[in-house]
């Protein structure tokens, strides 16, 4: 591929910032609707879904991202993403979002490194900064954000604490 080869983004809405994710990622767009909580889960995965007979976890990004959760509105959707885990093993996630815009083109040309500042999240969440018609999207790093080897180790962190302290 060349530097002007344009990569296909899907770019959404949360919490009033453009972000987006490669389309090679995304599975498929769902309506939201009601997720079964579970307990001892991080706060950032809100759930779980039962999309065609398998349990899909569901993740607030804008909870990932340590910002409050958006209010689910009528735009609101789940996208549904398929990432690699530490050990090459394909995962399917749910991740909330807003609103889905479109899908665009971005040549690698105009994407620009993650900033080492200011964006509010962690850096190895951003893949790099798209320009877009004058303006920037944040294109998100899936695999390293929707990660659920972090997640794991998030939520046994507590119990496991809890565990060293009746020894």
């Amino acid at each position: 591929m060349g530097a002007n080869d344009p990569n296909q983004y899907l770019t959404f809405m949360l919490g009033g910032e453009v972000f987006a994710l490669g389309i090679l990622a995304v599975k498929e767009i769902i309506e939201y609707h009601s997720l079964t909580a579970i307990p001892m889960m991080p706060d950032c995965v809100r759930g779980v879904i039962n999309l065609r007979g398998a349990v899909v976890p569901v993740m607030d990004l804008l909870a990932r991202f340590g910002r409050p959760a958006s209010e689910v509105t009528k735009r609101t959707c789940i996208v549904i993403v398929e990432v690699q885990s530490a050990d090459q093993e394909s995962q399917v996630i749910g991740v909330i979002v807003d609103a889905v815009n479109e899908v665009l083109d971005i040549a690698a040309s105009d994407i620009e490194p993650a900033p080492d500042f200011g964006a509010r999240i962690r850096t190895e969440f951003i893949q790099g900064m798209g320009k877009v018609k004058g303006k920037f999207v944040i294109l998100l790093n899936a695999d390293h954000v929707l990660s659920m080897d972090d997640l794991t180790q998030l939520a046994q962190t507590p119990a496991q604490a809890g565990a060293l302290a009746l020894n």
